[in-house]
């Protein structure tokens, strides 16, 4: 098994997270990756340069695929506990896993509590019951 964030690490940067989708009948596997300051184009393509060749040994999937490295954006999705921490006072659109949806700015999260404050109130949700959590820009 190919130890994605170490590779990731030896180009100067952080592994953020990684997806399988499927657009147009076509599978994509993308590498998430981030650095201080952001990231950029001559990055991404550090980071496909070295995978790449090894993939070509040992695929990420089964079948034909694309690789696909970018940054996560602006709005992102938060789906591990480090991504919550890393995104304290960013605001937050949360769907638990009893359907409820919930808008607010991380507090903090603190032993897999996650607080979020709306207009009305402040909020705590366990992070076992996120069912999916994405940052957002107020324009």
């Amino acid at each position: 098994m190919v130890d994605l964030e170490a590779l990731v690490k030896e180009c100067g940067l952080n592994l953020y997270d990684t997806e399988v989708v499927n657009e147009n009948g076509r599978a994509i596997f993308r590498v998430y990756i981030t650095k201080d300051g952001g990231v950029n184009l001559d990055d991404c393509e550090k980071v496909s340069r070295i995978l790449s060749p090894i993939f070509d040994v040992e695929p990420p999937l089964n079948g034909d695929y694309n690789l696909e490295v970018s940054s996560p954006g602006l709005e992102r999705v938060l789906s591990k506990k480090e991504h919550f921490l890393k995104s304290i006072g960013e605001n937050l659109k949360v769907k638990t896993i009893n359907k409820e949806n919930f808008e607010g700015k991380i507090l903090s999260f603190i032993d897999e509590i996650l607080t979020i404050k709306n207009q009305n109130q402040t909020l705590q949700i366990n992070f076992n019951e996120i069912k999916k959590a994405k940052t957002y820009i107020k324009w």
